[in-house]
């Protein structure tokens, strides 16, 4: 019986400075260790180009007697590049859809479901198990969240034609300036968690990535509302930026996307409705709308997120009690709402300066501190809190709103 023929690649006039070398490795790739490839070719250097290339990559060239004319000879097919892959495993998976609770850490930035190299260094990211940072919802959440993103400049009518008395607009100016501040604090947490979550909980990652986007265009909006018509912005009081340097400082992130998502920024989907009804100009009305649709997202990953936890995790529930009563303690002696936000609200819902109408006002913000709590409630009730635990969890959520 005759042998098969040796298989033999005719490079032309190619060289390995312009891509000989897929051409071999095409043909290599069939062949056992210690096969021959006869390899011609007419370019000049594919001799000395041979020969090194054969040396880095475990391979061994034989080339002809003769040096006249063009270059023949035999690669001969080495082990050193089918060793390399020895070992090799799949990240989660041969698809993207194979997730593991917990990655390992030598995949590091890994596509999941790539054929992952054995050796590369470890990745230093402590928020590597699923069941600390995954939720189902979240891949749905992040399609919806990048079909949904606007652009500040021409979803909101900055050249809208309104009129807006002095003391008013300076409420508007205030009520801004407070939530730039609030924002500030809300785009820092998930760009810090973001940088410690495993990539292979890639979703989680994206869905971060878009929320920190989200808060950086509302303090755009927001700081661009404020100085709109007067140039300048409000106050920040000592105890609003203390209420938000509690969540910075959190370090766990079921319990930062807890007391953020769930109830600061469950609390702000109230605020911000508020404001879509009692803005006194359309601008107003329409960051307070746009910046709403983002953080009805943001809460619905959190809740989501502490839904999937607090089905693994019997003690959550103690945990998360447990961050609300500590930052309550935190913030006992602080003063609460900055009182020129609170004055602010009062004037934007009372829409006129009669004892009558900043009655009504008044009456409305505390109808908005009623929606909070009820809202802050339903979330904690989700989260399978008894209703009076709820109650008395909402009640001791920061008077900052945040």
């Amino acid at each position: 019986m005759s042998e098969p023929p040796q298989p033999v690649v005719d490079l032309g006039a190619l060289g390995f400075e312009q891509g000989a070398h897929l051409l071999l490795n095409r043909a290599l790739a069939g062949l056992p260790p210690g096969a021959e490839l006869t390899v011609t070719g007419s370019d000049p250097a594919l001799g000395v180009h041979l020969t090194a290339w054969c040396r880095q990559t475990g391979h061994r060239w034989k080339a002809r007697e003769d040096t006249t004319g063009p270059v023949r000879g035999q690669v001969i097919r080495g082990r050193a590049d089918l060793d390399r892959w020895s070992g090799a495993e799949h990240a989660g998976g041969p698809t993207p859809a194979g997730i593991v609770k917990r990655p390992a850490a030598h995949w590091g930035p890994a596509a999941r479901g790539a054929l992952v190299e054995p050796g590369g260094p470890a990745l230093a990211a402590d928020l590597d198990d699923r069941d600390i940072v995954w939720a189902d919802l979240a891949p749905k959440l992040y399609a919806n969240a990048a079909s949904a993103q606007w652009d500040p400049a021409s979803a909101v009518a900055w050249d809208a034609e309104f009129s807006v008395p002095d003391e008013v607009e300076q409420a508007v100016v205030q009520v801004m300036t407070y939530l730039v501040e609030n924002e500030q604090a809300a785009l820092v947490i998930p760009a810090r968690l973001l940088a410690r979550v495993h990539p292979h909980f890639r979703e989680v990652l994206q869905l971060l990535a878009v929320q920190a986007a989200d808060e950086a265009r509302h303090i755009e909006v927001f700081t661009r509302r404020a100085l709109l018509r007067r140039g300048e912005m409000g106050t920040s009081s000592a105890s609003g930026r203390s209420s938000l340097v509690t969540l910075l400082s959190e370090p766990d992130f079921s319990l930062a996307s807890f007391l953020l998502s769930v109830l600061g920024e469950g609390s702000f989907l109230s605020l911000l409705s508020f404001l879509d009804r009692y803005a006194p100009d359309p601008v107003t009305r329409q960051v307070a709308r746009l910046a709403r649709q983002d953080e009805a997202r943001h809460v619905a990953f959190g809740v989501a997120h502490l839904e999937h936890q607090a089905e693994l995790d019997p003690s959550l529930r103690s945990r998360l009690r447990s961050a609300v009563e500590r930052r309550h303690d935190t913030l006992i002696d602080t003063a609460g709402l900055n009182r020129d936000v609170f004055d602010s609200l009062v004037v934007l819902a009372a829409g006129a300066w009669t004892p009558h109408a900043i009655a009504d006002g008044y009456r409305r913000v505390q109808r908005l501190h009623a929606d909070m709590d009820e809202g802050r409630q339903r979330r904690l009730i989700r989260l399978g809190f008894p209703p009076d635990e709820a109650a008395e969890l909402s009640a001791l959520h920061t008077r900052n709103f945040m």
